[in-house]
């Protein structure tokens, strides 16, 4: 026992000699951000700005050493913006230099080769922008987990708020373009899952050019009235528009007066820069007075993302890329995200599990899952792939 104490003691002197505690870890993640050539939105309200998704790390860096502080844990975070063409030899830095945990804002084909990319690494990649459903389903991969909702989360956070209501019968509206088109089949499955019933679905074409001139933006407002005419009776429309070409015109273009929803008037998100309830003026104060601006989701997912490594490193006591996925996707798992109730991770795909808000440009009107819809799990399941659904098996 003596033996025993006297080791203990020495330790202990080891220890505070260190000027640092023996439980200390150096925390290093990264920020890959894509950037992709495209058109000027069609408010300047929604132009991007050159931190999107960066601001967010930055926020997220000062919350995690706050705690981090005082157990001996630092935490830096790496931003790389990069056109579609560097993408592969900016994660290939990274990588190089150690990193392992990385964040990527990227559209979901480039996701999933850079996670693949990723795993001959043994590197862990959250997905803070793609919402394509395949990522969830028969393409997912053990060392990618989701912040981004998928397309099937947002359309079921509509769906729920319109069965609620009782608009039951649906106008569905959608682009011309791929991510309009799998936004519209996400609509499609929702309305099966929840039994609303669509009457019209019509595309609208996409003829390009500007939307900010009297040649783009003029145009579609003077073909809307037209194209809506004689729709069969509709509680809603529903807009299908992830090219933002149209969706924000419909509210007063509409032959028949009715309430938008989807790609414009009442828009599913995880994050805006109004959202007050549940604590989360505090976020937002917090990150306006860092960033000088308003948050917007993707800031918010990039932050979820790095919150979710604090959250592993503080109680799972790891910044190892499996430790921390391991960590993320069990039961232990909890984080408290400014939306009333604590999200997880689903683990049979690695999606995090999350209320969608739905905003109409300046409040929360309203949070799904709505009342009344239940699940045996969690009323969150409601919301996107169910683990009978998923053809995921990278996690089994």
């Amino acid at each position: 026992m003596v033996i025993r104490f006297t080791s203990l003691l020495a330790a202990l002197g080891l220890l505070f000699c260190a000027g640092a505690p023996a439980w200390a870890i150096d925390v290093k993640a990264a920020v890959l951000r894509v950037d992709y050539p495209i058109l000027l939105p069609i408010s300047r309200y929604d132009l991007r700005p050159d931190d999107l998704g960066f601001a967010g790390a930055a926020l997220a860096d000062e919350d995690n050493g706050t705690t981090g502080g005082f157990l001996g844990h630092t935490y830096e975070t790496r931003t790389v913006a990069t056109e579609p063409e560097g993408a592969d030899a900016a994660l290939d830095a990274l990588l190089a230099d150690g990193i392992r945990l990385i964040v990527v804002m990227a559209k979901g084909e480039d996701v999933l080769r850079l996670t693949d990319r990723a795993a001959d690494a043994g590197a862990l990649v959250f997905n803070a922008t793609a919402p394509d459903e395949t990522l969830r389903d028969d393409q997912c991969r053990a060392n990618l987990l989701h912040t981004a909702p998928s397309n099937a989360m947002l359309a079921d956070a509509v769906a729920q708020f319109a069965v609620w209501k009782k608009w039951d019968e649906w106008f569905l509206i959608s682009g011309s373009n791929p991510e309009d088109i799998a936004i519209a089949e996400a609509y499609r499955k929702s309305a099966r899952k929840f039994g609303a019933t669509i009457t019209e679905d019509r595309s609208f074409e996409d003829t390009g050019g500007s939307r900010r001139t009297d040649s783009g933006h003029v145009l579609v407002q003077r073909q809307l009235p037209t194209f809506t005419q004689d729709a069969d009776d509709h509680d809603v429309v529903i807009a299908a528009d992830g090219s933002d070409y149209f969706a924000r015109y419909l509210s007063y273009h509409l032959w028949t007066p009715r309430p938008v929803m989807g790609s414009g008037g009442l828009i599913p998100t995880t994050f805006h820069g109004a959202h007050e309830a549940y604590g989360a003026t505090q976020y937002q104060t917090r990150f306006e007075k860092l960033t000088l601006r308003y948050a917007k989701p993707e800031d918010y997912n990039v932050w979820l993302a790095l919150r979710v490594v604090g959250e592993a490193v503080t109680r799972g006591n790891t910044a190892d890329p499996q430790g921390v996925r391991d960590y993320a996707i069990s039961d232990a798992f909890e984080l408290a995200a400014f939306k009333g109730t604590k999200v997880t991770f689903r683990d049979w795909n690695g999606q995090l599990r999350q209320p969608i808000l739905l905003y109409d440009g300046s409040i929360t009107v309203s949070v799904s899952p709505q009342e009344g819809f239940l699940h045996q799990s969690s009323p969150l399941d409601t919301l996107g792939l169910d683990r009978p659904e998923s053809r995921c098996t990278a996690f089994n």
